[in-house]
């Protein structure tokens, strides 16, 4: 532990205290005073924190006095959102993010979120800033499920609770689309140009989707209003890629004894980093190119290539990895059945990519596996986990319609399909609880009661699978998978599997 670290010399991470950090902190070299809130940002969380912030404090270093400074949201009445409230604004919208990898260990202090607001203390300072003429896009980070879609067919959930509210309560939003388009009304009324709507989420056509949604939403509040987003909004699809674990009471002792910075939510990230924007903005952007985003006229085989092999590698080691008793993903990746096991999930699914523009897949999915394994990234397994009924759909179904379509092998993503039906009775391999943490757990926790060796029970749900159940291939592969795991556990399941490939 170096002297910058004893107990005496932690210094509380503020504006003032920016001059006093140890010479091994990269700082803001740029006056934040000079930046206005040209980006809205809805859900600051780690990612965000680790990914289009970090893109943007890379800008302000090059372009000091910038207009495309963050202000950043929280809408929801979670404790998650109340403690970023609370540190971001006990340290001038400050954070430490560390990037760790083998080699050491190397922080940061990002400044390109200048001002936080938290929705339930002041609902109409949400609006008033995307109502700002400063504001040119609003960017989002809501996680799949805040999209408010049915996952069989595609079709906004309009019987939502929060929908309901909002548009029951036009003047009192609580969910995205509620502020989202008491913002644009008043632009509209007020004659301002719209705001570019952002979607920085792990969906496949993520701008396409939010349109979708928007507009409907719009439509049902005020048909006129509806056609005036669907017309003059843009909606430019993106994909994002970091590995960031949530933080934890160890990540804040590091950056403490570490660095000797005294921060209440600071975050760490692998050094991987990639955002691919399609561009489509209709009021002007950042030059992003300039900070090593790649800027497209088609972001699909991107999209493609990291929700189909990066997330759907997540879902097989966050289910797999949990039955059998681990915590991490690096732990997961260590073992060299499992190692195998993405491998082959990521050669299965190889065939239905379309060649992406700049990247050879064979090193892609080197690096992903080596990104995987890294030990300082101490990614819990419960951060894959939580959400399945959102995220099987999106990572793992498209891949599997595709391949039984063209009567492709669907052994590894069958097994991850049987891996999460088993995983849902709440229970590992050893005895030990998983707490299911998903919108609808209590109907996918009652159905996987009646289908430990049945998966039929939770392939019926249409919301989640669709018409897959009526697959046979599909059901009895699952079905087989959740036979074997049941009677011969992960590891065996994993060295049977890899004997008839």
């Amino acid at each position: 532990m170096n002297s910058n670290t004893s107990t005496g010399s932690i210094i509380k991470l503020n504006q003032a205290s920016l001059s006093r950090l140890p010479g091994n902190v990269r700082v803001p070299n740029y006056d934040r005073r000079h930046i206005t809130n040209g980006i809205v940002h809805i859900g600051v969380g780690g990612f965000h924190k680790s990914h289009q912030a970090l893109y943007l404090d890379n800008y302000f270093h090059q372009n000091p006095g910038s207009e495309w400074g963050i202000c950043g949201v929280g809408l929801l009445d979670y404790d998650y959102d109340r403690r970023m409230r609370d540190a971001l604004t006990s340290q001038d919208c400050l954070y430490t993010l560390v990037e760790r990898c083998l080699s050491g260990d190397h922080a940061r202090v990002i400044g390109s979120i200048t001002r936080y607001l938290f929705a339930p203390d002041n609902r109409q300072a949400v609006i008033e800033a995307m109502v700002s003429p400063e504001c040119r896009i609003v960017t989002l980070t809501i996680t799949e499920s805040g999209y408010y879609y049915i996952e069989g067919s595609g079709e906004f959930d309009v019987n939502h609770p929060t929908i309901q509210h909002d548009l029951h309560h036009p003047d009192e939003p609580i969910g995205t689309y509620g502020f989202l388009t008491d913002a644009l009304a008043q632009r509209q009324k007020q004659g301002l140009a719209p705001f570019t709507v952002l979607s920085c989420d792990n969906l496949q056509g993520n701008g396409d989707m939010v349109r979708k949604m928007l507009t409907t939403f719009a439509q049902m509040r005020d048909p006129d209003l509806g056609r005036w987003i669907d017309e003059n909004v843009a909606f430019p699809n993106c994909m994002v890629d970091r590995i960031t674990p949530l933080t934890t009471k160890a990540d804040i002792k590091m950056v403490a004894e570490q660095f000797g910075i005294d921060d209440a939510f600071p975050g760490v990230a692998e050094p991987y980093i990639q955002w691919v924007i399609e561009d489509s903005f209709c009021a002007g952007r950042p030059n992003w190119e300039s900070v090593g985003v790649q800027m497209t006229n088609n972001v699909h085989p991107y999209e493609m290539m990291k929700i189909r092999l990066l997330n759907a590698s997540h879902m097989l080691i966050g289910y797999l990895g949990s039955l059998a008793g681990y915590s991490y993903v690096y732990e997961v990746m260590a073992d060299p059945l499992f190692e195998r096991a993405v491998a082959n999930l990521m050669d299965e699914v190889t065939p239905t990519l379309q060649p992406v523009p700049g990247i050879d897949l064979g090193d892609y999915k080197k690096t992903l596996i080596e990104r995987f394994s890294n030990p300082k990234i101490r990614d819990q397994l419960p951060r894959l986990c939580l959400g399945g009924s959102a995220k099987i759909p999106k990572f793992i179904l498209g891949s599997l319609r595709d391949k039984l379509q063209h009567g492709g092998a669907i052994d590894y993503l069958s097994l991850t399909v049987a891996a999460w039906c088993q995983y849902l009775s709440s229970h590992d391999q050893q005895g030990q609880p998983i707490p299911i943490d998903d919108p609808l757990a209590d109907i996918l926790t009652q159905r996987a009661s009646k289908s430990e060796l049945d998966p039929r029970p939770l392939l019926n749900i249409s919301e989640i699978f669709g018409d897959l159940v009526q697959a046979p291939r599909f059901v009895e592969a699952v079905a087989n998978h959740l036979r074997s795991l049941h009677e011969f556990g992960v590891k065996e399941t994993l060295v049977r599997i890899s004997q008839v490939q």
